[in-house]
């Protein structure tokens, strides 16, 4: 589990393969404090470190992973956003992020507006129906809150600290993204399919409620 807040950003340093794909990033985190196994989340998909040395790690990217995130895009010089897997304890500054990535989706509106940047993705029906207004949404690792959803858009406001602090200020028009939506969205949703679903053999949810098991 992830808070998507960036601890830092990385550098793609070498790349080797294609299924799996072996990626090389250097950063500052420090890797005396990550074992190999550890879960590193990278552009917001949760890899796993194979290797290390003392200013960067080595990371494998199966074909699953590659269809459906852009790490198969990714370049050597490319800068990435790094963050460590949550530890109980720890503060959640941002929101629940599993790591895992629901879609792939691409930037249709980047603009200034006053020291915002706004910024419209859009994305498949099934991550804009659980997305929420004031809710959260994760972009390359980050968590953002939802401005507005309109359809198959959800748009984000990007404040001056976050561009600094990421490489969203570097954003550009069809650009693609790795986009996480809300766990919760997805727990309501499955909840909701399986209260709708048809009853099996006379058992339902009125008689659940009578023999006490809701």
């Amino acid at each position: 589990m992830f808070t998507g807040l960036v601890e830092v950003v990385g550098t793609v340093s070498a790349l080797k393969g294609r299924s799996p794909l072996r990626l090389t990033i250097q950063s500052t985190l420090p890797t005396s404090e990550i074992a190999i196994g550890d879960s590193v989340a990278i552009n917001g998909c949760c890899l796993t470190v194979v290797k290390k040395t003392n200013d960067s790690m080595c990371f494998e990217a199966a074909t699953e992973t590659l269809t459906h995130t852009t790490m198969g895009k990714l370049k050597i010089g490319d800068r990435v956003h790094m963050e460590r897997a949550l530890r109980l304890g720890d503060r959640l500054g941002g929101h629940l992020v599993s790591g895992h990535i629901d879609a792939v989706g691409h930037v249709k509106v980047c603009e200034m507006r006053g020291s915002m940047l706004w910024v419209g993705v859009e994305v498949p029906e099934s991550v804009s129906r659980i997305t929420v207004a004031r809710g959260s949404i994760t972009l390359n690792g980050v968590s953002l809150t939802v401005n507005d959803v309109d359809k198959s858009m959800i748009f984000v406001g990007l404040i001056p600290h976050t561009r600094e602090v990421t490489t969203l200020k570097h954003l550009s028009l069809g650009q693609a993204i790795n986009v996480e939506a809300d766990m919760l969205g997805r727990y309501v949703e499955k909840l909701l399919e399986a209260r709708q679903a048809p009853t099996v053999s006379g058992l339902t949810e009125q008689y659940l409620k009578d023999k006490g098991f809701a």
